[in-house]
């Protein structure tokens, strides 16, 4: 039961952390957003997307169900960084998004052969 515990905790904080600063419309995340071609409206969204995602990780320690509904959440949400990354030319930017994927991933392997 330590190996969902850990992955959910490194998923959560990995997600509040770059949740957050889109919520809050800092300055580098209105810079990523033109970049990318989202307005700050649309990119405040994703980020309240990946805090919710987030939440619903840690949750899923006592509700299962609820963390598998919100990883598969962010498993598509994570889909569209890297659609969006290779449309716009981002190699870099793809890396973060497959790493964030496969982590959440394993916690989802993790949380359901526990």
């Amino acid at each position: 039961m330590i190996l969902p515990l850990v992955l959910a905790c490194l998923v959560a904080v990995a997600f509040l952390a770059v949740g957050v600063p889109k919520l809050l419309a800092l300055a580098p995340m209105r810079e990523l957003a033109a970049k990318s071609g989202y307005s700050v409206g649309a990119y405040r969204v994703i980020g309240a997307l990946e805090i919710a995602g987030a939440a619903g990780i840690a949750l899923g320690l006592a509700v299962p169900l609820l963390g598998g509904l919100a990883g598969a959440g962010l498993l598509i949400l994570m889909a569209g960084a890297v659609i969006t990354h290779v449309r716009g030319g981002d190699a870099r930017g793809i890396a973060p998004a497959l790493v964030s994927a496969v982590l959440v991933a394993a916690y989802l392997a993790a949380l359901f052969t526990a």
